[in-house]
């Protein structure tokens, strides 16, 4: 019995061979994106701790959220329904974030602004999904917020999605 060399494999066999190349390319490629994306921690942030000290100061939720990129459940922050006039804080280092006046529904489930304070924020690019977002983080501390996007209201079109979790509420 001879096994059948390339050439005698056919057409069906060289469909299958493209098939799996791209089915491994595709799957590949959300791994190498995010080769050498950066967490929050490798920048120099005025405000620094340990990670124990984070641990210690932080909930359990802020923790994930803030310091390990994690994202809450949506509709579950009680910072949904603030209607008060105030500012959002950071919760990891109460950093200024965001004016009240610049909150807005935008039907997601989580926090929206559409600008944040001057000095508030920082972004970076994350590819956790496999494709480019826009990172906010808090400018001082390095804590993960949410993201950004370019489907917001007037005057700036920007959707600041943040987590509720990460955010305190200082009422003015």
């Amino acid at each position: 019995m001879t096994l059948p060399t390339r050439h005698d494999q056919g057409p069906a066999s060289s469909d299958r061979r493209g098939f799996l190349r791209f089915l491994g390319i595709g799957t590949a490629l959300p791994v190498l994106a995010a080769c050498g994306a950066s967490e929050a921690e490798a920048r120099d942030w005025p405000v620094t701790k340990a990670d124990a000290q984070w641990r210690r100061q932080l909930t359990s939720a802020e923790y994930r959220v803030l310091r390990q990129a994690g994202t809450e459940r949506p509709y579950s922050s009680r910072l949904n329904s603030e209607k008060r006039a105030g500012t959002y804080v950071c919760a990891g280092c109460q950093n200024r974030l965001y004016a009240s006046s610049t909150k807005f529904e935008s039907g997601t489930g989580w926090p929206s602004f559409y600008r944040p304070l001057r000095g508030g924020i920082a972004t970076d690019t994350d590819y956790k999904l496999g494709y480019p977002r826009t990172e906010v983080l808090c400018a001082d501390c390095g804590g993960h917020l949410g993201h950004v996007f370019d489907d917001g209201p007037r005057p700036t079109g920007k959707r600041y999605c943040m987590n509720g979790v990460a955010m305190d509420f200082i009422p003015s």
